[in-house]
């Protein structure tokens, strides 16, 4: 447990967006994802999820962990309409429409509330990600529920200390998430095969290099170098800690920057590429649609849309 209480320590923990919706229409997204850690919280109606559409009952939580893909099923109704997830993204608000927390009590319809959050160890690995773990569903923790409403609640406020606030209740959304999954001993396998990486130091070293030079020279000749291994071995090394060799975890952590500056910059895709590493802007798009099912320049209109709702 106090390996845990180490981990959950270096844990940085961000908020990034929370709404409260009303389901419109019922859909089926096939590959439901988000480059974020994702929690839904249903209040009444239908949610499934998974290809054998396990349900989630009212008040319960589903969990999708950033990059991780699910079929999900918004609203009870049996006529729905089936979607891709880059279709049902641009199309969102013919779906779920944003309400405010005090309209959930009065409403007959089917009503969720979504956080997205960033968990990162030490500001560079994506916790829930890295662990391995599926989307699962939250049963059975009302703590875990009043907190996601908290979240929201504080968001919908224009109050003096608002984002401070926030913080502290994501930070602790994160906390009670762990503790759910170690109580109920949920991903015992995976929790003993992908965390062990946190302790070597010298991949520590490795993790913080990759993102102080994300848009440099990180080739293994380099990565040997400041892991103090042969070039030879250290993707062998690198792999047999974390489960994915080094090359693939720094496309992935280059993406992840690219997405921060589509959402926080107004730099030309272009622009955004070559900071991130790619210095063939085509290469750059094919390999970010390839990733995260949509575009770059789409993710950007769609982080907007959210941001002005």
């Amino acid at each position: 447990m106090e390996y845990y209480n180490k981990v959950i320590e270096s844990v940085g923990v961000r908020f990034l967006k929370g709404n409260n919706y009303k389901i419109d229409k019922s859909v089926s997204v096939a590959d439901f994802s988000d480059s974020e850690n994702t929690v839904i919280l249903l209040h009444q109606g239908s949610l499934k999820f998974s290809e054998d559409g396990e349900g989630v009952n009212e008040g319960e939580i589903l969990f999708i962990p950033a990059g991780r893909k699910s079929n999900v099923t918004f609203g009870s109704v049996t006529k729905k309409t089936d979607l891709t997830n880059e279709a049902f993204l641009d199309n969102k608000r013919k779906y779920l429409q944003t309400i405010s927390f005090k309209d959930i009590k009065s409403l007959e319809e089917d009503c969720i509330t979504i956080v997205n959050f960033d968990a990162k160890v030490f500001d560079v690995v994506n916790f829930f990600n890295s662990l391995g773990i599926p989307p699962f569903v939250i049963r059975f923790n009302d703590r875990i529920a009043t907190v996601i409403e908290d979240i929201v609640k504080e968001n919908e406020q224009s109050t003096p200390g608002k984002e401070r606030v926030i913080k502290l209740h994501t930070e602790l959304l994160v906390i009670e998430i762990v503790r759910h999954i170690l109580k109920n001993r949920l991903f015992v396998e995976e929790l003993s095969t992908n965390s062990t990486y946190f302790k070597d130091p010298r991949l520590i070293d490795m993790f913080n290099y990759i993102k102080k030079n994300i848009g440099g020279d990180l080739s293994n000749k380099v990565l040997a170098k400041v892991a103090n291994v042969s070039e030879d071995y250290v993707g062998q090394y690198f792999k047999m800690l974390t489960s994915i060799n080094p090359q693939d975890y720094i496309e992935y952590q280059r993406m992840e920057a690219a997405v921060e500056l589509l959402r926080t910059s107004k730099k030309s895709i272009r622009d955004i590429g070559k900071e991130v590493g790619y210095k063939d802007t085509a290469y750059f798009c094919r390999r970010f649609k390839m990733m995260y099912g949509l575009p770059a320049g789409k993710m950007r209109r769609r982080e907007s849309l959210i941001n002005v709702q």
